[in-house]
C-alpha cells in the first residue's frame, strides 16, 4: 500500500470540506450528488468526509474521471475546485 503524506492527506481533507459547501450552496443533497456524477451516496459521502473507507480511516484518492464528474454534478468547474482546495491549504 502506498503511504500517503501529511499534505496529501490535508488536501483530500480539503477537497471534501470544499465539496460539501458548494453542494449545499447549490441546494442538492448527497444523493443527487452521487446519482448525477454515476457514484454510490456512500462512497461521495466518504469523498466529503475526506475518507475511502471508514475502518480503516483511509484518506480518499479519487480519480481524476470521478473528480470531473462530481464537479459537473455540483455545477462547478473541476479546475474551479482545485484552486480553491489548493488556496485554502496554503492559508
Amino acid at each position: 500500500m502506498v503511504s500517503e503524506s501529511a499534505a496529501e492527506n490535508a488536501l483530500v481533507a480539503i477537497l471534501g470540506q470544499h465539496l460539501a459547501e458548494l453542494r449545499r450552496a447549490k441546494g442538492l443533497t448527497q444523493e443527487q450528488v452521487a446519482h448525477a456524477a454515476g457514484v454510490s451516496r456512500q462512497y461521495y459521502q466518504l469523498l466529503e468526509s475526506g475518507l475511502r473507507a471508514r475502518n480503516p480511516r483511509e484518506p480518499a484518492n479519487p480519480s481524476f474521471q470521478v473528480l470531473v464528474a462530481v464537479s459537473e454534478a455540483i455545477g462547478t468547474p473541476l479546475p474551479a475546485v482545485l484552486d480553491e482546495v489548493y488556496e485554502r491549504n496554503a492559508s
